[in-house]
């Protein structure tokens, strides 16, 4: 299959390039930096384009022969609070699936995120329940969330005009190398992260198989939740909810089902096939 990678060379784009090219898939690599250390370059089964996203014309042009589209540029930080994460990303995200749209491209996996929650980037963390799924309300008050959100409706909506796209909204945790790096010993700043991450690795694994999975799988936008199973905390995830999130309950069954988590990630599994592992 040939998948263009949006945002290629990022910190999660290079190591998504390198899990794909490592299935046996050619790589069409767009980013609007060219990225000065890597050998990826020399690889035969990868391309790069230098582009703006921001273009629509552009966006069309390097996605041209392309099977499916993996998007993962963005401006990954809320910054300033004001409007560039914003008008940035939700203008990207939406000349990727139109372009999509306009060659026929009908597997794209966009980068969601967690944040499209109220947490680590809010004032005050808010959760309605645990484990949180995909069903928990979405109620950013920070521009990146929202960005995020903002494409996960784009998403729905080029889907009902094109109904042969299938469009998956990955919502990544903080992505990391190894559970020890994203260990912070602060526990109550950290606690709208939930004290989550998902292993680098594992992460590409869940974009590749949201473009490769069968079409009877699913079909139309969906959105997934992608985080470890465990905490990067010493404490256990009730004993951390007890002390920073009392007032929430907890759905039946979670507490028995012997779960070590606050997300509940089965729909990636049983749509996806996807199952954390922490590769390193």
């Amino acid at each position: 299959m040939k998948i263009a990678i949006t945002g290629c060379n990022g910190g999660v784009g290079r190591r998504v390039v390198l899990w794909v090219l490592k299935e046996g898939h050619t790589v069409v690599g767009a980013d609007h930096v060219a990225a000065q250390d890597t050998d990826l370059y020399s690889n035969p089964a990868f391309s790069f384009h230098q582009v703006d996203l921001r273009d629509f014309d552009a966006t069309l042009k390097v996605f041209e022969g392309c099977d499916a589209i993996i998007q993962l540029a963005a401006v990954t930080r809320p910054m300033g609070y004001t409007v560039k994460v914003h008008n940035d990303n939700v203008v990207i995200s939406w000349n990727v699936l139109r372009a999509a749209a306009e060659l026929g491209i009908d597997r794209v996996a966009l980068a969601s995120s967690v944040n499209v929650l109220r947490g680590m980037y809010s004032t005050e963390p808010i959760f309605h329940y645990f484990p949180i799924d995909e069903n928990h309300p979405c109620e950013p008050d920070e521009p990146y969330g929202l960005s995020k959100l903002i494409a996960e409706t784009q998403a729905d909506t080029i889907v009902r005009r094109y109904p042969s796209m299938r469009v998956a909204s990955i919502r990544i945790h903080w992505v990391v190398p190894t559970r020890t790096r994203a260990y912070r010993e602060d526990h109550f700043h950290v606690r709208g992260d939930l004290w989550g991450y998902v292993q680098m690795d594992s992460a590409a694994d869940a974009f590749l198989r949201a473009v490769t999975a069968e079409k009877d799988q699913w079909t139309g936008h969906e959105t997934f939740f992608i985080a470890a199973p465990r905490l990067a905390a010493d404490e256990g995830w009730l004993e951390l909810k007890e002390k920073y999130f009392l007032d929430v309950p907890v759905k039946p069954g979670w507490v028995e089902s012997g779960a070590k988590g606050f997300f509940d990630c089965s729909k990636a599994e049983r749509l996806l096939g996807w199952v954390h592992t922490d590769y390193a």
